[in-house]
């Protein structure tokens, strides 16, 4: 179970990060299940004609990468009304201090208007994920108190009811490095970073990408050297090499070697333009079949409300309200 981020185009830290991995998985589980969280996205304010467009562009950007609706399911989170059934039969059970705890609500609502929204969207998460029984939910260093809060919902629901039909799902940690800002080193790349050249997005072009490599942050030293500690701009260029490449950090320095810091920026280019073009290519083709597009999402929400309701239908039996 995979949750899309609703959020403008992804990054190469998004793929690197996620979505590289959500594409190897369906190929190795059974069923996967990958969902536009366009109900989440309405925790910060949104314009009813961008939203839609925006449900449209995560759905092309999940296809472009490669999952395959005929391996996978995609469908659109405000389409299965039993993630919002759950999310309330959760919230009702859900102590109130569990939340309050919660790391992102600490940072954004303290920052913002405190909606009701933004504090319970973690219940909503969780229901996300329970509905379907997932064994398994990819999540990064920043979701880990979000499935711990749904495992830990999961169990009170269980023990209030004297049951197991609540399964707690297991994380599936990425291993990769985190991909860092081009121009602050010490911040993860984001595509909510107000400067577009501080990030590589999924939709630019060749030239874009070779310019925003050029103009990355690095230092004044020579060589093509992995030392974080002392040259963390060139460490995290390196790293986004090792992740672009498959090969090691000892690996890319050793073929790197003999260049300096705009030729191996140059190199790096070329090796993330490999990544990009295809995607970005595929992404355009499917802007011109946008009926094709809206047929996987329905489909996919099809095939998910009825996983969802034989979940459910259970659900409400040992609650009560069947």
């Amino acid at each position: 179970m995979s949750l899309a981020p609703f959020a403008g185009v992804p990054t190469l830290g998004n793929y690197f990060g996620a979505l590289q991995n959500w594409v190897r998985m369906q190929d190795e589980t059974k069923t996967s299940l990958y969902m536009v969280v366009d109900l989440h996205a309405l925790t910060i304010p949104q314009n009813p004609d961008t939203l839609r467009v925006g449900i449209r562009d995560m759905a092309m950007t999940l296809l472009a990468i490669g999952l395959d609706p005929q391996k996978s399911i995609i469908f659109q989170q405000s389409k299965v009304r039993q993630h919002a059934e759950l999310g309330w039969i959760l919230s009702c059970i859900c102590p109130y201090g569990m939340l309050g705890k919660m790391t992102q609500w600490k940072d954004k609502g303290v920052k913002q208007n405190k909606q009701v929204g933004l504090f319970t969207y973690p219940v909503l998460q969780a229901a996300d994920i329970l509905i379907y029984s997932a064994t398994h939910v990819p999540v990064g260093a920043d979701q880990r108190q979000h499935l711990e809060l749904t495992r830990d919902l999961a169990g009170i629901f269980n023990h209030k009811y004297d049951t197991d039909i609540l399964r707690l799902p297991e994380a599936i940690f990425n291993s990769s490095e985190r991909v860092m800002s081009f121009r602050e080193p010490t911040k993860k790349m984001s595509k909510s970073d107000p400067h577009d050249y501080s990030r590589i997005n999924l939709n630019d072009s060749d030239d874009l990408i070779m310019k925003k490599l050029r103009k990355a942050v690095t230092d004044s030293e020579d060589g093509i050297e992995y030392d974080q500690a002392n040259r963390l701009p060139l460490a995290n260029l390196i790293d986004l090499a090792v992740a672009a490449t498959g090969k090691t950090r000892e690996q890319v320095c050793s073929e790197c070697s003999g260049m300096n810091k705009l030729q191996f920026k140059e190199y790096l280019a070329h090796q993330l333009i490999a990544i990009v073009a295809p995607i970005r290519e595929e992404y355009a083709r499917l802007e011109s079949d946008r009926g094709y597009v809206d047929a996987v999402l329905n489909e996919g929400s099809s095939r998910a409300s009825a996983i969802a309701e034989q979940n459910m239908v259970r659900i409400k039996e040992v609650i009560g309200i069947n």
